[in-house]
């Protein structure tokens, strides 16, 4: 864990507002932009990237990737220059939680793997560099998704310490937890032989 120095205000003020920052839902924008309809009415029901691929329109599933990613990182890269660097672990996680728990839509938001990559790329570049080799090569061994997607979290905290951030290793691994916690369905599917692979009929379950 970091050294907590800022003054508690401080890293009040920075959770709320990176916890507003990762509660837009850029996959509802870039649905409302693109004229898809409502995603909350659309194959799975949530607001992540994947559910914005099922519509069939890529460039808005790639934005929303983008933009859900990069809500993460610039809430971080903004605490950590404005504040410090405990800052910058409160707002990573501050941002996750908005993502996964928007106060816009109800508090149902997406899994959150997009953020949680721009999370740990803001906090250390070469272990989120790793996290997101991990979920490519996992992806083009398995073709899972999902799957992809829980390696990767569960590898972060291993990166983190491998590249000498050990003080974010605790943040890491609160985060992995949140992903695999909002994963139990796609786990099920997965021990059961049911979840749709990449490139299948259905698409696979990352949001």
């Amino acid at each position: 864990m970091p050294a907590f120095i800022s003054p508690l205000w401080a890293l009040g003020l920075v959770a709320v507002l990176a916890y507003l920052l990762g509660s837009v839902p850029f996959g509802m924008v870039m649905a409302r932009i693109f004229g898809l309809g409502d995603l909350r009415s659309i194959g799975s029901g949530n607001i992540g990237a994947t559910n914005v691929l099922r519509t069939g329109n890529k460039p808005a599933a790639f934005l929303t990737l983008v933009l859900d990613a990069a809500k993460g990182g610039i809430a971080v890269l903004i605490a950590r220059t404005l504040v410090g660097p405990d800052a910058a672990q409160v707002a990573g996680l501050a941002a996750f939680l908005g993502h996964l728990f928007p106060v816009w839509l109800g508090f149902r938001g997406g899994k959150g793997v997009a953020t949680f990559l721009g999370v740990v790329l803001a906090l250390a570049w070469p272990a989120g560099l790793a996290c997101c080799a991990t979920w490519l090569v996992t992806a083009l061994l398995s073709r899972y998704s999902s799957l992809s997607a829980l390696i990767a979290a569960v590898a972060a905290p291993i990166w983190l310490a491998v590249f000498g951030h050990g003080q974010m290793v605790v943040l890491s691994m609160l985060l992995a937890a949140l992903v695999i916690a909002r994963h139990q369905t796609n786990i099920g599917r997965l021990m059961r032989g049911e979840e749709p692979k990449i490139g299948g009929s259905k698409p696979a379950n990352l949001r």
